[in-house]
């Protein structure tokens, strides 16, 4: 390896490099290979005056990584993202920087990627009928990541703004998947809700969510956040990304766990136990897959994109 050479992917490169479906696979293979998520270093986070600014390193065998994220909410009225970033991947032998990516596409691509790990573990096999919450990168993402382990034949879109919507909606119908703006009670007859919003309460009556249905919920990694209520978790199976991290981060757990809804054993695994078969998975109820976002994710999507190796 050249210690001088540093590539520089920007977001169409890493499209070019790394297309949903391999991010996926590398993400499930890490976790099959033995990688454990409670051992991830905790991201730090500096509150500014703009927002935040997260610092998410990571190592394995191979590489070290280092992102740092912008979350600035004010963004998007300025016609700008909400979240900017940069990623730095290092050998980890010798630290000397192998590449600069692109943080923010990278976190577009590694967040849905690892929800769809989630979604090919628990949901029916036949599973067509998928609800978005949001309208946003994230929505498209995870449209793109749920189709690529499912046979999706329907999307509903469910957004504040309705122009958004639409959007998100021909988006899907230029792909050839139907699609069109639904109210939040299509809960009822959806196989996968995914929730990509920067919403804060609860965002659809949960007692409508079918007993077989798996709601995803990504959108939040503060503890008081979230994006389903107390109901929904105290009668799902729950998977989270890290136990670590959920009982950090998750307002979706930590909420109910504060008010005495739920316990810590509401928790039925991580993503490395469901991934290896260790999660049992009940028939007869949700499934619902809580994310925060974790720097494991970023570093093997980061390394796939350079070499195809975690």
């Amino acid at each position: 390896m050249n210690p001088t050479k540093l590539s520089l992917i920007d977001a169409e490169e890493l499209a070019r490099r790394l297309p949903m479906a391999r991010a996926i696979a590398a993400l499930d293979g890490a976790l099959r290979a033995g990688l454990d998520p409670e051992a991830d270093v905790p991201r730090s986070v500096l509150d500014v005056q703009a927002g935040q600014l997260l610092l998410m390193p990571a190592t394995s065998s191979s590489y070290a990584g280092v992102k740092i994220a912008a979350v600035a909410p004010d963004n998007p009225a300025r016609g700008l993202p909400r979240i900017v970033a940069s990623y730095l991947l290092m050998n980890a032998a010798t630290l000397c920087p192998v590449a600069m990516i692109d943080g923010s596409a990278l976190t577009l691509l590694r967040t849905p990627a690892v929800s769809a790990v989630a979604v090919d573990h628990l949901a029916a096999p036949d599973a067509e009928r998928l609800v978005v919450f949001g309208a946003g990168p994230q929505a498209w993402g995870h449209v793109e990541a749920v189709r690529a382990v499912r046979p999706i034949s329907s999307v509903g879109v469910v957004a504040r703004r309705p122009e958004r919507a639409a959007e998100l909606v021909e988006r899907c119908r230029s792909t050839g998947l139907p699609a069109e703006a639904v109210p939040s009670q299509a809960v009822a007859t959806a196989d996968v809700i995914a929730c990509c919003t920067t919403a804060r309460t609860p965002l659809f009556p949960t007692e409508a969510v079918a007993d077989h249905a798996v709601v995803v919920a990504m959108g939040a990694h503060e503890p008081t956040a979230r994006e389903v209520d107390g109901t929904l978790v105290a009668r799902s199976t729950v998977v989270v990304e890290a136990r670590t991290a959920a009982l950090r981060e998750a307002g979706d757990i930590l909420i109910p766990l504060r008010s005495g809804d739920v316990d810590t054993g509401v928790i039925a695994g991580n993503l490395s136990e469901l991934v290896s078969g260790a999660v049992d998975v009940a028939p007869g109820r949700p499934r619902l897959f809580k994310g925060t976002g974790m720097a494991w994710q970023d570093l093997v999507v980061a390394a796939a994109a350079v070499d195809g190796s975690p």
